[in-house]
């Protein structure tokens, strides 16, 4: 087992991971500055905005990013403290992408990110996962988002559970322990979170 240090290390590394600004480096590419996507559009500073605001192809570089940020975090999660630290440094990056110390608290929603988490840690269910982030980028199903991603999100702790229960093959992603479905909904729950934030008044 991994060391408490070890751990914290790696839900730090995670964290500061999801704090890189993707979509707002992204606007400010495409717009020499002139556009900041935590004002225009949605106001939701995340692939989805970006394609609305930017273009489809600033929107998918944005989604593009964002995966890789979840992915870059697990893998140094991993490399810190082994399998706990994956999951640990992955549900960071979530959190960091939801909720940026830097940008007051105020982030995107985390699926894209979660893509990345679900690419390093359950390779099989990554299909259905990069289906639903391209669902919530695509215009016409902007506004079912929000169910779409919490029936993704359940399907995702579901499949962990089985893959665990049954060890069944999991590629690169290693065998799968009971930390793949905590991770999973811990992952989900800060994703939900954000959106029922989102759909406030």
């Amino acid at each position: 087992m991994p060391t408490p240090r070890a751990l914290a290390l790696a839900a730090l590394v995670g964290y500061a991971a999801g704090l890189v600004p993707s979509a707002s480096l992204a606007a400010r590419a495409a717009s020499g500055g002139q556009v900041d996507l935590r004002t225009a559009g949605s106001g939701n500073p995340g692939g989805a905005n970006a394609a609305a605001v930017l273009g489809r192809r600033w929107g998918y570089a944005v989604m593009a990013a964002d995966i890789t940020k979840g992915a870059v975090a697990c893998r140094a999660g991993r490399r810190l403290a082994g399998g706990p630290g994956q999951h640990v440094a992955a549900v960071a990056a979530v959190l960091g992408h939801c909720y940026p110390a830097t940008h007051r608290f105020r982030g995107g929603k985390g699926v894209a990110t979660s893509v990345g988490q679900c690419l390093m840690t359950l390779p099989a269910y990554v299909p259905i996962d990069l289906g639903v982030a391209a669902a919530v980028a695509a215009g016409p199903w902007r506004q079912r988002a929000f169910p779409a991603t919490m029936a993704a999100s359940a399907t995702w702790v579901a499949a962990c559970v089985l893959w665990w229960r049954r060890q069944l093959p999991n590629a690169w992603g290693g065998p799968v322990t009971v930390g793949h479905p905590i991770a999973a909904a811990a992952s989900s729950a800060i994703i939900t979170t954000r959106f029922l934030a989102e759909r406030r008044p």
